[in-house]
């Protein structure tokens, strides 16, 4: 057993003093009050001075080979940067290059709080040993990792990307059950979107899902070209047509859905459709802004990803909770239309909703994953209230320690699994030749 306590735990909305974190085999067992915990418990227990315990963040969204194109193809249009960056280089990478892309992006995010990442990954060679690849990453840095296996079946894409509907299910089964009695790894369908899997594509990551008793990932809506695209060849908008279809139901999470109208956002409240949503991604690519505030009047599960590093340059969900507030404050011209304790929500425990795993909230039964933040630390001065400094004022200086199921992985800016200047040496001798 494991006691840990603070000036202050942040559990379902309440910052709680005076209260200690109990955990066993990697589980939250309580949220107790100290006086109410044994002196056996209390002889052992690790205080926190100057700290509050959040849950740790949760990246519902992310393709992690992508950190290493950072800066190749910045502040172009959406297919210069697809076809000279991402195309490009996707088309050489090794299977230890994916491993060093993804160790390069996990490393960051463990250093922005987050503690479990959902990487969509499509460059499958038709097999698995590169998904694996990044599954290594993650557990080498100490994150739980959601991998979202793509089923990607669209001509125009790289061969690396492409496998028939057959060869995805049977990769995608056969990696489920690899990592099943691996408490930190998940597996999940991922038909790419409505331009890059076929009807039957995502069909069958629909009817996976049920199988396999997981949610299904997909691309929704990103650009208007998507829109347009499919309102031109199916006669009705991208989550009409999904519904259309009998896919539109509560394992569905759609990436992006930036451009739907009321009718769709209604379908996918009632049909109990997440978002997993990508404020800085989306701004970057110039795709437009997502109907958080009416999304969330409707009642989506909203969480939030960075997306990948060269449409983000930046890999933390601190960052996305205060981007999304801040787009529909002004695209609103009001203040008041979000609060920080809504973003909050969205980059912990609805990422744990929209992941299906019970993670992103600190109460009996759910993970030990957990960030300390300082509140010594300069941004979250003054202390007056600690959760709107962590969303709109944070620094990662201010992330004292992390946990994975109630081991330490980072502490006082060190990641303590992987050290940092091999990452670093890794990255450089990747892409050094690269232009």
């Amino acid at each position: 057993m494991q006691v840990f306590t603070a000036d202050m735990i942040y559990s379902d909305g309440q910052a709680l003093a005076d209260h200690a974190l109990v955990i066993h085999e990697g589980k939250i067992e309580q949220v107790i009050p100290l006086a109410a915990l044994e002196d056996t418990a209390k002889a052992g227990m690790v205080r926190f001075e100057n700290g509050m315990l959040a849950p740790g963040f949760v990246n519902s969204h992310n393709h992690s080979f992508q950190s290493l194109l950072k800066g190749f193809c910045d502040d172009q249009d959406f297919f210069t940067w697809r076809d000279q960056a991402l195309y490009k280089y996707a088309q050489i990478l090794s299977r230890d290059d994916l491993y060093t892309g993804a160790l390069f992006a996990f490393g960051e995010m463990l250093k922005c709080g987050i503690t479990t990442v959902c990487d969509f990954f499509y460059i499958n060679d038709q097999a698995n040993d590169n998904a694996r690849a990044i599954i290594e990453a993650a557990l080498d840095v100490g994150l739980r990792v959601v991998m979202a296996r793509t089923l990607y079946d669209w001509d125009g894409a790289p061969k690396r990307f492409r496998e028939t509907v057959h060869q995805a299910v049977e990769n995608t089964v056969a990696l489920h059950r690899e990592f099943q009695d691996d408490p930190l790894v998940h597996v999940l369908p991922a038909p790419h979107s409505l331009h890059g899997a076929s009807i039957d594509m995502i069909l069958a990551g629909a009817e996976l899902a049920a199988q396999l008793d997981t949610k299904f990932h997909m691309h929704v809506a990103e650009g208007q070209y998507e829109r347009q695209m499919i309102e031109e060849k199916h006669g009705k908008p991208p989550v009409a047509f999904l519904d259309e279809l009998g896919v539109l139901n509560d394992r569905l999470v759609g990436i992006h859905c930036v451009w739907l109208d009321d009718s769709e956002i209604e379908r996918m409240a009632a049909r109990k459709t997440g978002l997993s949503y990508n404020p800085s991604s989306n701004m970057f690519l110039g795709d437009g802004i997502t109907r958080i505030k009416e999304m969330l009047e409707a009642g989506v599960c909203i969480s939030l990803g960075t997306d990948g590093g060269c449409s983000n340059n930046r890999a933390s969900i601190i960052e996305e909770m205060r981007m999304a507030s801040m787009l529909q404050k002004v695209k609103f011209c009001d203040s008041t239309v979000t609060r920080a304790e809504d973003m909050f929500e969205m980059g912990a425990t609805n990422g744990g909703l929209n992941l299906g795993l019970p993670i992103g909230r600190l109460a009996p039964g759910y993970c030990a994953d957990f960030t300390v933040m300082d509140l010594n630390e300069l941004s979250m001065q003054p202390r007056q209230n600690a959760l709107k400094n962590l969303v709109y004022a944070s620094q990662p200086s201010a992330i004292r320690s992390v946990y994975v199921a109630g081991e330490k992985i980072f502490e006082q800016g060190q990641i303590l699994t992987v050290p940092e200047a091999e990452i670093v040496r890794r990255v450089q001798l990747t892409t050094r030749d690269w232009t």
